[in-house]
């Protein structure tokens, strides 16, 4: 990684900017080759040959994405909002709107049409609030422009590169993607039940009190055995219906993920989105079953009025951040199938004025009221309380921000996390004031076995 010791870094924060001189700026060099059969062979492969490298892989609307090695970095903790490239370092002290000032951070990179990857962890959501002292000390923001960057189509494959002799180890590799082949090991539950039972009847008492009108509550099942992320990814997507997905290792964290929507889209020509989804009930396989299961979710007051709350906020916050353009909800009440659940679903759309909207709208709308709760900071300290551990990039976002201002970020959920040789799952539900805990814990454990059923052990 470039850049200077940690020591360097805090002095360049406690100095304000650090101005350097620019080195030459460095330029991508390009291959477009045949269309790749198995993309998630081919991804899998790309992965498993960088068992100690930084990696991001993230399947968005166009098509999967995978970017390896960092040629400039972003991190941000409850100090400081760092960036990291050859140039040198630039710090500035943590604050509440001091993502808006990452475009122009990032125009000091040296490198040309780049696209960033990474992951914004729950933490943010409370700092961006003001609410530093319930934000841990770990980083909650880690993006990456990279080294080298294969993007896939069905028409073909562009391959990226800074060093242009990576081109043909990329090629390489990917000519070389063997057939996918890993068995699952499911994941049992064995404990935390009654926790997580009490919990939910704590946040309702706090509903009842007139403290905030919903609260998503989580709970982590750890894995008592070495996982394999890049296997358990590669089983859960062929078995998910993601509307994104991910693989990373970025930070300390890996991670696989199948997310069944996103906190916020956002064109290169403006048009912003975020689709939330509250409500939730078991999906089967079997037609009959699941149309029953359907029915009953869209006539369930409880689960009808959670999700009413989310996109009213979700409202709210577009036209909050869109001032004078026209908010729309193009879809409403529509049920996604997502793995081993169904959801009610909606989308809000507008539309963003002025250049360098992205982070703008990114700070308008993360977390996603699905992982979050109404009011928004309410919920926070709500969760810090009722949740025994830190949740860490569950319910924060895993995302792609182009050069020229589009963003993609999915909601982190349905994922399986490692980190200092643990492994765990998380799931969570939304609590108002008419839950009842049996059924919280229930549809946790629905989708807990999304990722659950797919785990492959290393």
């Amino acid at each position: 990684m470039f850049g200077t010791p940690r020591g360097a870094v805090n002095a360049l924060w406690r100095n304000g900017k650090r101005h350097s001189t620019l080195v030459g700026h460095l330029k991508y060099h390009e291959r477009t080759i045949g269309p790749v059969t198995d993309r998630l062979a081919a991804i899998a492969h790309l992965a498993n040959c960088r068992p100690t490298g930084d990696y991001v892989c993230y399947e968005g609307p166009e098509d999967w994405a995978f970017a390896a090695g960092i040629a400039a970095n972003v991190i941000a903790d409850r100090r400081h909002l760092l960036v990291r490239s050859a140039a040198g370092e630039w710090a500035v002290p943590w604050h509440q709107d001091v993502l808006r000032q990452l475009p122009a951070m990032l125009d000091r990179v040296p490198v040309d049409s780049w696209r960033l990857y990474g992951w914004a962890g729950f933490d943010l959501a409370a700092a961006n609030a003001g609410l530093l002292d319930i934000v841990g000390d770990d980083s909650f923001l880690n993006l990456m422009i990279p080294a080298t960057e294969v993007r896939f189509d069905v028409s073909g494959t562009l391959l990226r590169a800074i060093d242009p002799a990576d081109l043909d180890r990329l090629e390489a590799e990917l000519a070389s993607t063997p057939p996918l082949d890993y068995r699952a090991q499911p994941v049992l539950e064995s404990s935390g039940a009654d926790r997580y039972l009490d919990a939910v009847g704590r946040a309702v008492a706090d509903i009842e009190s007139g403290r905030l009108e919903k609260v998503i509550l989580s709970r982590s099942l750890p894995i008592d055995y070495p996982v394999d992320i890049v296997g358990t990814y590669a089983l859960g997507r062929r078995a998910n219906s993601p509307a994104r997905s991910y693989l990373l290792s970025l930070g300390g964290i890996a991670a696989a993920g199948f997310s069944p929507e996103t906190v916020v889209e956002v064109t290169s020509d403006g048009v912003v989105t975020t689709q939330p989804l509250a409500g939730t009930r078991a999906r089967t396989g079997r037609a009959a079953v699941d149309e029953e299961l359907r029915r009953e979710l869209l006539a369930d007051p409880k689960e009808v009025y959670e999700h009413a709350i989310s996109v009213k906020l979700a409202f709210d916050e577009m036209v909050d951040l869109c001032g004078d353009q026209p908010v729309e909800i193009p879809e409403f009440m529509a049920i996604r199938q997502r793995g081993t659940v169904q959801h009610i679903a909606s989308s809000v759309r507008s539309t963003l004025t002025g250049r360098d909207r992205a982070w703008d709208a990114f700070c308008a709308l993360f977390p996603a009221v699905t992982t979050s709760g109404v009011p928004k900071e309410a919920a926070y300290p709500v969760i810090r309380e009722l949740e025994p551990e830190g949740r860490g990039i569950y319910g924060g976002a895993v995302l792609s921000y182009d050069c020229d201002g589009a963003m993609d970020a999915a909601v982190v959920l349905r994922t399986v996390f490692e980190r200092d040789g643990q492994a765990w799952l998380r799931a969570g539900a939304g609590i108002v004031r008419q839950s009842r805990p049996e059924r919280e814990l229930t549809e946790t454990r629905e989708k807990l076995a999304s990722v659950g059923r797919y785990v492959v052990p290393r």
